[in-house]
């Protein structure tokens, strides 16, 4: 089975910038990218920060680009979303009994988990207890899981990333679910960071996703500061194959020069050895 995540696309108006570049544009090239070349994606997973403001229009550009996709979309909001607004936009869209954007579908016999993180007037994770009961019912009742959100539900030893991480009060909770059901999460994966980062936490696999437009870059000192680049974008690919999960991230934004080699020893050896 194969997934697409994008994240961090960051809407606006359409004709505002968003950190010096079209973020529509961008989201255009990159559907382009994964439809002329994943055509057999099962789904496209955006985790969050679809809008940059939260505004109206900027909901109702993203509704009118994915009206006509072949390809399901499953959506997430992120801390530069408004809850509200997305409901009224995408006024289908599923939701929990107590309105937060958590939904479920099961793929191939796999529980897929898309969770709402996002608090009000606050960049940092939220997930309370009415959160936490939903996804506790959610993995009680599946043999096997993999989980979506915006947020890193986890520190990364980013310190001024990890201020805006899953609030500490929140985080235990969070960690003794994924711990109690460490065995048949597959994988947790996320956005937010606008970074490929990788690694173990509780017991279960995680990665987040680049960004559609500008790119962090990872600092381990600075403790106050964002710091980004208008470095190339991309997404994320991801093939599932039973309990095995194998992620490809995709530059769909280079333009520039490309080389062909094959894969045999003379492919590879210097021109005068293989002129010999």
């Amino acid at each position: 089975m194969k997934i697409i995540h994008i994240s961090d696309i960051h809407l606006t108006v359409p004709g505002e910038e968003m950190g010096g570049l079209d973020p529509h544009a961008r989201l255009d090239r990159a559907l382009a990218h994964i439809l002329a070349n994943h055509p057999d994606a099962a789904r496209i997973v955006i985790t969050g920060d679809l809008t940059h403001w939260g505004e109206p229009g900027a909901y109702e550009a993203l509704h009118a680009v994915l009206r006509d996709l072949p390809t399901p979309v499953r959506l997430m909001i992120g801390n530069h979303d408004n809850r509200a607004t997305f409901r009224t936009v995408f006024s289908d869209h599923p939701t929990d009994e107590n309105g937060f954007v958590n939904h479920a579908e099961t793929l191939d016999g796999i529980r897929f988990l898309y969770l709402d993180s996002v608090g009000e007037r606050t960049h940092a994770g939220h997930f309370c207890a009415a959160r936490r009961d939903w996804l506790a019912a959610e993995l009680a009742a599946c043999s096997r899981a993999r989980i979506f959100l915006h947020h890193n539900p986890m520190l990364l030893g980013l310190p001024a990333e990890d201020r805006i991480a899953l609030v500490a009060e929140d985080r235990p909770g969070f960690a003794a679910l994924l711990s109690t059901h460490s065995d048949k999460i597959d994988y947790l994966h996320f956005g937010h960071v606008h970074a490929p980062i990788h690694g173990l936490y509780q017991g279960v696999q995680f990665s987040s996703a680049p960004s559609t437009g500008n790119q962090s870059i990872p600092d381990l000192a600075e403790t106050r500061f964002l710091k980004s680049a208008a470095m190339d974008p991309a997404y994320c690919v991801l093939l599932i194959d039973g309990r095995h999960t194998t992620i490809h991230q995709v530059p769909f934004e280079w333009d520039g020069p490309m080389t062909m080699a094959g894969t045999g020893w003379e492919d590879w050896a210097k021109p005068h050895e293989a002129a010999e």
